[in-house]
């Protein structure tokens, strides 16, 4: 009997021939792509880090407050505050971190939010122990600077997800993170100057509790200051306005309003002009009061007798006509100081004094704007081992006070400064004494106390000698 036999490798031909091309081409496809693809995923990782945050923000002119005395020196510690290293416009949710974070790199704060690495600090690096350093964007103005100094200094537990690797969406907001307004009055180098200040609608800081005081102050603003720019403060700010016949916008604080609000509040507990209402049975003392004022508004040309006189009746009734009080002579009340007048005359001779000290203020503010401008008015907080122009100008001044010798004026705060500021210092009684923690150094008081001295200094030469002096 004769057997029949098959090559195995025939069989196994048969076999493979018994699936369509088209299905061993997919096979085949299969084989050299899903290893690449699925199976062997290559992108990093994402790890756990422990981290020491911190906050930095945008300083802008005309803050109350500065962490380091002025918005130049803030600008040093914070960077210029519109971009960050990467050339990203700042923004919500970017972050500075070490040097071994590439740009794009997200992490994952605990508690705080998803952030995105765009930026660099001089002193965000990695520590010896192990710990990196973060700086959180915070802001702009005295809101960014009061987010920052609320950071402090904070520890969070973190994970890092490398550019690459499957990434949370960015998660954070600033309506999370406090901005007490408090914690900026340790930084204030103005003192309550409005002039110094700038605050506009919608904003945050202690600039705007000011404001808000002095409208209180006046009478303008009824509840307590909450250091919000919000509808409250631009109505107040509006009314005032209106009874100064300002005519500025309400929303914003101008150096005009600013000036008339500072005048307004010096007056708020002056006695007034006039006691009592005035007729031609009034006393002596009573129609005395009457022609001093009507004579300090321009209606009042006559001696001032004490004597009801015609003249006295026909400019009461000139001051009645033009704040339509009255219509001629025949009018009841005309050419006597009733409820109305009297309301009226007081609040016009107040708008007056207040327009004539806010003229004050405002040039005040323009010597002030001037020295700046020079580079005459110190704007940094100061210590022993800086160095710089803030340093040459300190030490210029110590020495016009005769507390440094001008030839030994470097630039550099070393020893002999600090033995100069702290003399200073106490002779201000800014210090009680040579042994205080604070002395020989230019803090938020210190700089307050120089600046004003150069102001006052400033306002004496331009009414001596003129602007062009100054």
């Amino acid at each position: 009997m004769k057997i029949k036999t098959t090559p195995l490798y025939k069989k196994r031909m048969r076999l493979q021939l018994r699936f369509p091309l088209h299905v061993q081409f997919i096979i085949m496809l299969l084989v050299c792509i899903v290893p690449l693809n699925v199976l062997s995923d290559s992108r990093p990782s994402s790890y756990h880090q422990d981290f020491l945050i911190t906050g930095y923000y945008s300083p802008e002119e005309g803050q109350c407050c500065y962490v380091k005395g002025g918005v130049d020196a803030d600008k040093i510690l914070n960077g210029q505050g519109h971009t960050a290293a990467d050339g990203t416009a700042v923004y919500a949710g970017m972050i500075a971190a070490p040097p071994s974070y590439a740009f794009g790199t997200r992490i994952v704060l605990e508690g705080i939010g998803v952030f995105t690495v765009h930026d660099r600090g001089g002193a965000i690096q990695e520590l010896a122990d192990g710990v990196h350093r973060l700086d959180i964007w915070t802001g702009k103005g005295e809101e960014g600077l009061a987010r920052a100094l609320a950071v402090g200094l904070t520890s969070a537990r973190g994970r890092v997800y490398p550019p690459g690797s499957r990434m949370p969406e960015q998660e954070f907001v600033f309506d999370g993170m406090p901005a007490p307004v408090k914690r900026l009055e340790e930084y204030l180098v103005h003192g309550r100057d409005l002039m110094a200040l700038k605050a506009q609608l919608g904003d945050r800081g202690l600039s705007v509790a000011m404001l808000q005081d002095f409208l209180r102050e006046t009478g303008y603003f009824p509840k307590s200051s909450t250091g919000f720019y919000g509808p409250e403060t631009q109505e107040a700010l509006a009314a005032f306005m209106r009874d100064h016949q300002l005519g500025e916008t309400d929303t914003e604080l101008t150096s005009r309003t600013a000036a008339h609000l500072l005048a307004a509040a010096r007056r708020k507990d002056v006695a007034q002009p006039i006691s009592a209402y005035v007729d031609p049975n009034s006393n002596r003392k009573e129609v005395l009061e009457a022609q001093r004022i009507l004579r300090f508004l321009g209606y009042y040309k006559g001696r001032t007798t004490g004597v009801y006189t015609d003249e006295l009746f026909a400019s009461i009734l000139k001051f009645q006509q033009n704040h339509q009080l009255v219509g001629d002579r025949s009018s009841p009340g005309a050419g006597r100081i009733g409820p109305l007048t009297m309301k009226s005359l007081k609040a016009t001779w107040n708008r007056h004094l207040v327009q004539k000290r806010a003229q004050r203020y405002l040039a005040r503010g323009r010597v002030r704007e001037t020295l700046a401008q020079r580079g005459k008015l110190p704007d940094a907080f100061l210590s022993e081992g800086y160095s710089g122009k803030q340093v040459d100008l300190l030490q210029q001044l110590m020495a016009d006070r005769g507390y440094f010798p001008r030839k030994e004026a470097n630039g550099y705060f070393g020893p002999l400064t600090k033995q100069s500021v702290a003399r200073y210092q106490v002779d201000r009684g800014i210090i009680a004494s040579k042994t205080d923690r604070a002395a020989g150094v230019v803090g938020p008081s210190t700089l307050t106390t120089l600046r004003e001295e150069e102001l006052r200094k400033g306002i004496r030469i331009v009414r001596g000698q003129g602007w062009k002096a100054l």
